[in-house]
């Protein structure tokens, strides 16, 4: 493994606590980049303590039907989250953010803390990728079929420098799979489901699967709004 996928230097102020931020319609990922616009007066103190802090705070996803709770501390959240690290930010004049929060890594939550804070924070255990011993898959050829399956819907990636970059790079397939399911620009549910499988050989066919799918809507000649700016990591 490279030193580009290597968090640890993100994650060493780590105290085992973030702040939540949840959204309805949000999934971020590790490895990728998430534009993040801060406007609630809640959520301005969140970014300016983790600002004064170690910068992570932690996406979650609204269940369903939760939306009308959303203003409160109380909002039902799934478990699995992405901790992610500001890396970015713009304070405006009148106290908004603009941010760019780049995914460090999975992690569960154990239990919410009762703070004075305005938004919600939650005891996390950091969660690594798990590499079955015995694979059920070839995992060299497997990250060329989803390499070979991302080109064949987007031709211009034949010419990207990232691109031959993954190709060359000795990038974990867990890696690629957030990577990719990234750029697929999945339905936030779909995308949730990846966030929360932590088998590498699993999350990689779930990937495929979405891969071919589309392929077969190409081929179809059905507009499938794919993809979103491949994510440069």
């Amino acid at each position: 493994m490279t030193d580009t996928f290597n968090v640890q230097d993100d994650l060493k102020l780590f105290t085992g606590e973030a702040p939540l931020f949840p959204l309805p319609n949000v999934v971020h990922l590790p490895h990728t980049w998430l534009p993040l616009h801060i406007f609630e007066p809640r959520y301005r103190a969140m970014i300016a303590d983790a600002l004064d802090g170690d910068r992570l705070i932690a996406m979650a996803l609204l269940q369903p039907n939760q939306e009308l709770a959303y203003e409160s501390k109380t909002a039902k959240i799934h478990r699995v989250v992405c901790l992610g690290r500001i890396a970015v930010e713009e304070k405006l004049p009148d106290g908004r953010f603009n941010l760019a929060l780049r995914g460090v890594c999975r992690a569960r939550i154990e239990s919410e803390i009762e703070t004075e804070q305005p938004y919600r924070t939650a005891s996390l255990t950091l969660l690594s990728d798990f590499y079955p011993s015995e694979p059920t898959i070839d995992r060299r050829h497997r990250q060329r079929e989803l390499l070979s399956g991302a080109t064949e819907i987007l031709p211009e990636l034949q010419s990207d420098p990232l691109l031959h970059q993954l190709l060359d790079a000795e990038i974990p397939l867990g890696v690629l799979c957030d990577v990719l399911t990234h750029s697929l620009g999945l339905s936030t549910l779909d995308t949730q489901l990846l966030l929360e499988e932590p088998d590498v050989d699993v999350r990689s066919d779930l990937v495929l699967n979405h891969l071919r799918q589309r392929q077969r809507k190409v081929a179809a000649g059905v507009s499938s709004g794919f993809p979103p700016t491949f994510s440069r990591n």
